[in-house]
């Protein structure tokens, strides 16, 4: 089985951990068009190969609680926040579409804001990653 992990925003995390041989084969960070065509591509890729993929994806839609900031932060956030939540609902529409199988998580049931360092010692994985990418690597990570 593959699981592709998706943290969406203006740069989507994707990650694809292999579980018969439990590593990861890439981890990166995208624009939401390239990642959306990257995901429709493994899928195949994958699915061809009689592989099992699912798509697991932090829907920003399902975040209940929000910190308290100055005024013109709660709009920066809040406007970011909308933004994430269309790119969460982007994604599913596209996963039913391509029937591809998916789950959602909630944010506050990932481990998110991993150091580069700590991410290494925790997944093994010694290749460059971004923050995006780490958050969408935790999403399958051990799966």
């Amino acid at each position: 089985m593959v699981w592709i992990g998706l943290d969406p925003g203006s740069h989507t995390g994707v990650a694809v951990w292999d579980s018969s041989v439990r590593e990861f084969t890439e981890i990166t960070s995208l624009p939401i068009h390239a990642a959306l065509e990257k995901v429709k591509n493994l899928a195949n890729f994958y699915s061809f190969r009689n592989l099992g993929v699912t798509v697991v994806f932090e829907d920003a839609r399902q975040r209940t609680w929000f910190g308290r900031n100055t005024a013109a932060k709660d709009r920066a956030r809040l406007q970011g926040a909308g933004s994430v939540k269309r790119d969460s609902t982007i994604w599913e529409d596209a996963l039913k579409d391509w029937g591809i199988p998916y789950k959602k998580v909630a944010p506050k049931n990932n481990l998110t804001k991993l150091s580069d360092e700590a991410f290494r010692r925790l997944t093994g994985w010694a290749k460059r990653t971004n923050e995006h990418g780490r958050d969408a690597a935790m999403l399958v990570f051990m799966r």
